[in-house]
């Protein structure tokens, strides 16, 4: 779907790399076709020499006359990258795709003069080919384009498109942010272990494990998670008295708390960053 396409990453941080892990190693597209930049040279050596791609320390020359130009800089550097690039650098007929948090369709368009934007949320699991993206497209984005993305986001993992901006800051709230739950979760979990007397890396292998067989039992079985929760839970055991103490103490509750705060947020820093 990429055919002859060259790309540009403005950006070469973790979740650049894992972007061009993807494309490169999935034979997606030749290395040969993807320019990174970044200002450390070291870091883009270090890319080159791990993925054969070409690197620069320009953000112009690296977008100049590409056919898609991914923005993956820090938002705080953002409205500098922005002010670099424009019509003059970026082609008319370009595919803009913004992984930048909080970085709003609007100011992107305001700042470069471009139509054809992509806006992606992805999470920390892509670095590892295990992401969800959840993105939108500006009514400018052609049906090529967006096969283009789908593509693209596809080497990080999963993709999903909505028609809406406002929902990506849900799913920052869900998905995005939605690994640091897990990851406190899992944390609460192994102390809970150590706690009752095992080593901390038996309890992390038996709580890793645990989570890791419960999801892919939950995909495979197609099940809701009430359903599944129902089967390991006899009357008066073990697993009802645990989640009668879960219950009591408000999760449900708390995790939803959690998650509407991260989608306040969310929406608060996307209206500082349409407002600079």
């Amino acid at each position: 779907m990429l055919n002859e396409s060259q790309i540009a990453v403005v950006g070469s941080g973790v979740m650049a790399e894992a972007m061009i892990k993807g494309l490169v190693g999935q034979g997606l597209l030749p290395a040969q076709r993807i320019i990174a930049s970044g200002p450390r040279p070291e870091r883009g050596a270090e890319l080159a020499e791990r993925y054969g791609i070409h690197v620069t320390a320009d953000n112009v020359a690296a977008a100049r006359g590409r056919d898609i130009v991914v923005l993956s800089v820090k938002p705080q550097i953002l409205g500098e990258v922005l002010q670099e690039l424009g019509a003059a650098v970026i082609r008319p007929e370009a595919l803009v795709l913004s992984i930048v948090a909080g970085a709003t369709i609007g100011r992107i368009v305001k700042a470069i003069d471009h139509r054809a934007i992509v806006r992606v949320m992805p999470n920390t699991p892509a670095q590892i080919g295990m992401g969800m993206s959840v993105w939108t497209a500006t009514p400018e984005t052609g049906e090529a384009q967006r096969a283009q993305a789908r593509t693209i986001l596809a080497a990080l993992g999963e993709e999903l498109y909505v028609d809406h901006e406002d929902y990506l800051d849900m799913a920052t709230a869900l998905s995005g942010t939605g690994p640091a739950y897990v990851f406190l979760v899992m944390e609460a979990l192994i102390d809970a272990g150590v706690h009752l007397g095992f080593s901390r890396r038996v309890s992390e292998q038996l709580v890793m494990q645990t989570m890791r067989g419960a999801l892919e039992f939950a995909r495979a079985s197609h099940r809701h998670p009430v359903e599944l929760r129902n089967m390991v839970t006899s009357p008066g055991g073990t697993s009802a008295e645990a989640l009668y103490q879960l219950e009591k103490g408000g999760l449900r509750t708390v995790i939803s708390k959690a998650v509407w705060a991260a989608y306040q947020k969310s929406k608060f820093l996307g209206g500082l960053s349409h407002d600079r």
